[in-house]
């Protein structure tokens, strides 16, 4: 039976209070504060080699829809996944004016003054809000970004204190945006389902109640760009993450075979990865693979990562249509609320997390 009560604002983990590097930013900063200070990350990569890198691949969501090249497209899906993890999606039927609207008003909501953000700001007991996450010491290296993170479906999970008092018009463009990137994503997992011939109730039964939460980010613009990062080299735990970039900055590169590759966002797209989460279900078929954000010297960069998760009330393990004699589950079964809660105690280290799961 599925427990409708708890789940009401709940509670996955918690981050230590850290200053707003968007404020630390708008002082004249010409030596970056040592705490964001990051000799332990590789180099920036080279301009001269960028035209010779491979690119990302790009998925036609109509051409997976249409009968005469779904089979085509299909098969480009499954070495997308299969051999990179990340692909761009176009043809998405998400509505431009929304999306422009939700570029639009993101940037608005992180030009609210510090007074105004105080009231959408974490607390030492949970993660939503303005700030940072995986900060679990007070000697811990931090970005150079903030974030606001929250919990945008199923409704009735949404913090009291947070969705309902944002701002209008971006409280409606936010909820609008999320039943639409909702249906993209279980539209996405459908057909990754397909590429990889499972059951597809495998994947909808997991996802269609899903946890859906966005990270919106901004990453200041940093004297020293190549002493600090952005966002700390990491795979996401989720299920699948859709990217949003907001700006022209350009900035999330992913690692492919032991080189940084820099993603440039193609217009109206977005830029799709598999999390730790797919990588389970798919008994490690397809993977998740390790990303970072690198910072301009004098832009600012904004993006937002949607995650789709499995209902928080479930467990989760490799999908049972892909389990036969000969391809027995490589991974253990966890719950959902367990492997949330494991998460966000711990810092951001590579793809790390997921090897504890291992059988």
């Amino acid at each position: 039976m599925k427990n409708t009560m708890e789940p009401k604002g709940v509670g996955l983990g918690a981050s230590l209070l850290v200053p707003s590097v968007q404020e630390l930013a708008k002082e004249p900063v010409t030596k970056v504060p040592a705490r964001y200070v990051r000799p332990d990350q590789d180099p920036p990569v080279v301009s001269s080699l960028l035209s010779s890198l491979p690119k990302v691949p790009i998925i036609d969501m109509e051409k997976l829809s249409c009968e005469d090249s779904a089979d085509d497209e299909l098969e480009k899906l499954h070495l997308a996944c299969k051999e990179w993890g990340f692909f761009q999606i176009i043809n998405h039927g998400v509505s431009l004016p929304l999306v422009e609207r939700m570029k639009k008003e993101t940037q608005e909501f992180f030009k609210l003054s510090m007074d105004e953000k105080k009231k959408f700001w974490q607390t030492s007991e949970d993660l939503e809000g303005f700030g940072q996450a995986f900060v679990v010491s007070n000697e811990q290296k931090l970005d150079w970004a903030d974030i606001f993170y929250l919990v945008t479906l199923p409704e009735n999970i949404r913090k009291p204190h947070l969705f309902p008092n944002l701002p209008l018009p971006f409280r409606d463009t936010l909820h609008a945006y999320s039943k639409e990137l909702k249906n993209v994503a279980l539209k996405t997992l459908c057909f990754i389902a397909n590429a990889l011939k499972m059951e597809s109730t495998d994947m909808i039964t997991l996802f269609k109640e899903g946890m859906q939460a966005m990270r919106m980010n901004y990453y200041p613009p940093c004297p020293q760009p190549e002493q600090v990062i952005g966002l700390t080299p990491h795979s996401d735990a989720v299920g699948i993450t859709i990217l949003l970039q907001l700006n022209e900055v350009e900035g999330l590169q992913i690692k492919k075979d032991g080189i940084w590759i820099p993603i440039k966002p193609l217009p109206n797209a977005f830029i799709v990865n598999i999390g730790d989460i797919l990588e389970i279900v798919t008994n490690g078929q397809y993977k998740s693979i390790e990303h970072r954000a690198i910072v301009n010297s004098e832009k600012e960069r904004l993006s937002i990562a949607t995650f789709l998760n499995p209902n928080l009330d479930g467990d989760l393990g490799p999908a049972p249509s892909l389990i036969t004699p000969d391809t027995p589950p490589k991974f253990k079964r966890v719950s959902v609320v367990d492997f949330f809660k494991d998460l966000f105690s711990k810092e951001l280290n590579r793809k790390t997390f997921i090897e504890r799961y291992y059988i």
